[in-house]
C-alpha cells in the first residue's frame, strides 16, 4: 500500500528535550475492550487523559477529560465549520466513523437534515461507539460497511456535504490523494456541494519545502475552484497541553483541514449558527482563527 507518511513531511527536526519528554510519557491504559477484526487490532482504552478508541499504535478517536480540555479529539471540531459554511445541509456523507460522535453533533446543528450516512470499513465500529462513547443511533443514521473509495465510485447519491477522516495507522492511502477519488467525490456531491477532508503538513505552509502544500494540495486547487484551509495550531495546542502537559507544537506535524467547493465559500459567523455550536461546549472561534492564506 502506497501510504503519506506523516514524518516524512516534516520540515523542522523536533527540540530533542521536549521530544524525550513525549518518548517517555507512559499513561496508565485500562483495557475496556479488546478485539482483533478483519482491518483492525481494536482497544478501548481508559487513562488520565480520558477514553480512546485505539487501532495497533494510534488512538483514531476518543474524548479527553482534563482540566485543561473536555471533549472530542479537537482537530475533529474544525469539521463542524461545516454548519457555518452550509447550515441548509439536508444530505451527509462521512466517510471513517470513529467515535460517532461527530455524528451526533451534526444531527443536533443541522435543523434540515434528513440523512447522514457514514461509511467505514470496521464492522464493529457502531458496536464500540454505541456501548464505549455513548453515540446515539436515530433514523437518520445509514452505516454502509464498505471501503470508502469503493463506496464513492459505486454512489448513486448526491450529498449537500461529504466529510472525510481516512488517515489509518501508517498515514493516508495515497488513493485519497488520487484523481480516481476527487473524481468520485465531485460526482457524488451536489453542485454548490461541499467536501471536508482531514490531511497533515508541516505547519510551515510559506516554506517551499512543505510536501504537502507543494505536492498534494495543487490536487484540491484541480477540481474545486474554492479551497478554504484550516491549520491546526489551536487543536496542536489543545492536544500537546492535555496529553504532555506542554504549550507548545513538538513534532513539525499538524492537522490541515480543508474545506472545497465549486461555489464561494463563506463562513457564516451569525450570532444563532456560533450560539448553536457553543451548545456543544465547543468555542468555534478557536477553530475559525486558524484559517489559512497559501501563497502558492
Amino acid at each position: 500500500m502506497n501510504v503519506l507518511i506523516p514524518e516524512e513531511l516534516q520540515i523542522q527536526k523536533p527540540d530533542r528535550k521536549l521530544l524525550k519528554i513525549i518518548n517517555n510519557k507512559k499513561f496508565k491504559d485500562k483495557i475496556l475492550f479488546q478485539l482483533n477484526s478483519d482491518f483492525h487490532n481494536i482497544k478501548v482504552v481508559e487513562n488520565e487523559i480520558g477514553r480512546f478508541l485505539h487501532y495497533k499504535d494510534t488512538y483514531q478517536a476518543g474524548f479527553i477529560n482534563t482540566d485543561f480540555y473536555k471533549g472530542n479529539l479537537p482537530y475533529i471540531n474544525y469539521f463542524l465549520i461545516s454548519y457555518l459554511l452550509k447550515p441548509k445541509a439536508q444530505k451527509i456523507l462521512i466517510i471513517g466513523m470513529g467515535s460517532g460522535k461527530l455524528i451526533n453533533d451534526l444531527e443536533f446543528l443541522f435543523d434540515s437534515l434528513k440523512i447522514i450516512d457514514t461509511v467505514d470499513l470496521e464492522e464493529n465500529i457502531t458496536y464500540i461507539a454505541e456501548n464505549y462513547f455513548n453515540f446515539k443511533t436515530s433514523e437518520k443514521f445509514n452505516f454502509i460497511l464498505q471501503d470508502g473509495i469503493t463506496y464513492l465510485m459505486n454512489c448513486r447519491k448526491k450529498y449537500d456535504i461529504i466529510i472525510a477522516d481516512i488517515a489509518n495507522n501508517d498515514g493516508i492511502d495515497l488513493r485519497f490523494l488520487s484523481d480516481d477519488y476527487f473524481s468520485a467525490v465531485k460526482k457524488c456531491l451536489k453542485k454548490d456541494g461541499i467536501f471536508v477532508s482531514n490531511m497533515c503538513a508541516s505547519p510551515d505552509f510559506d516554506n517551499e519545502k512543505n510536501i504537502f502544500i507543494k505536492r498534494y494540495f495543487p490536487i484540491y486547487k484541480k477540481y474545486f475552484n474554492n479551497n478554504l484551509i484550516f491549520k491546526g495550531n489551536y487543536s496542536d495546542k489543545v492536544y500537546y497541553k492535555s496529553f504532555f502537559n506542554l504549550d507548545t507544537r513538538v513534532i513539525d506535524i499538524t492537522n490541515v483541514i480543508i474545506f472545497s467547493s465549486e461555489k464561494h465559500l463563506k463562513i457564516e459567523t451569525n450570532p444563532n449558527a456560533v450560539s448553536n455550536i457553543s451548545k456543544l461546549n465547543i468555542n468555534i472561534e478557536n477553530y475559525l482563527n486558524d484559517i489559512q492564506n497559501i501563497k502558492y
